[in-house]
């Protein structure tokens, strides 16, 4: 196995996000390069929905996994097991990562030969939500546990995503968890969003949120 890179990424105060972000974009579709940024709390699952993924769609893309975190290479180190180009970012306390700091982490990665490049941010639903990486889709994950209420707590992420994936869904009859109530909180914030329920665990919904990747992937190439 390849031996995992770990980069410390440093925060650019004197770039305009909105322009470096618009510029990743412009230079990741050239390369036929498709960035999404996945936000949610820690412990929402998200490695794990990676993990899943990756092992799906590693024979027809070749995907590349960002992992953001403010120590360890646990992560990055899991995804790369799974099948996935990885590279670890610490970002030294920060709270998010903003279009420059994701462009340290694009060319630390090199997309050359990449389809697919997963930015898993900084976990927590506050930060994150307010800047742009350069991705082409944001994804939020929120998991049963974690309960239907947090659109009503967290609006703006909910109102910013694309997608909505709902993981842990084996642990549904575990928790007081109304996935109508959700949906009717969250569209009343995002009447577009597309909302994908999965379990990690058993398969429940992963063909499905394969299904959309592949789609956006075959969009931008």
């Amino acid at each position: 196995m390849n031996e995992l890179k770990v980069f410390k990424i440093q925060k650019n105060i004197h770039e305009d996000n909105a322009k470096v972000a618009q510029a990743t974009r412009d230079e990741l579709k050239s390369k036929n390069t498709f960035l999404i940024n996945i936000m949610s709390s820690p412990g929402s699952g998200k490695t794990t929905m990676l993990e899943s993924i990756i092992k799906v769609l590693k024979d027809e893309l070749s995907i590349g996994v960002m992992e953001a975190d403010v120590d360890s290479d646990v992560d990055a180190r899991a995804v790369q097991e799974a099948g996935a180009k990885a590279i670890q970012l610490h970002t030294g306390g920060m709270c998010h990562l903003d279009a420059t700091m994701t462009k340290q982490g694009l060319d630390e990665l090199g997309v050359e030969e990449l389809d697919l490049v997963f930015l898993e941010n900084i976990g927590n639903l506050i930060c994150p939500a307010g800047y742009d990486t350069g991705a082409m889709k944001n994804v939020a994950i929120l998991s049963v546990p974690e309960g239907d209420d947090k659109p009503l707590k967290y609006p703006k992420i909910f109102g910013k995503v694309d997608v909505l994936v709902v993981s842990k869904m084996d642990c549904m009859d575990n928790f007081d968890f109304r996935m109508d109530l959700l949906e009717e909180r969250v569209r009343k914030l995002n009447e577009d969003i597309i909302i994908y329920p999965i379990s990690a665990k058993t398969g429940e919904g992963i063909e499905a949120w394969a299904n959309w990747i592949r789609e956006q992937v075959g969009k931008e190439g």
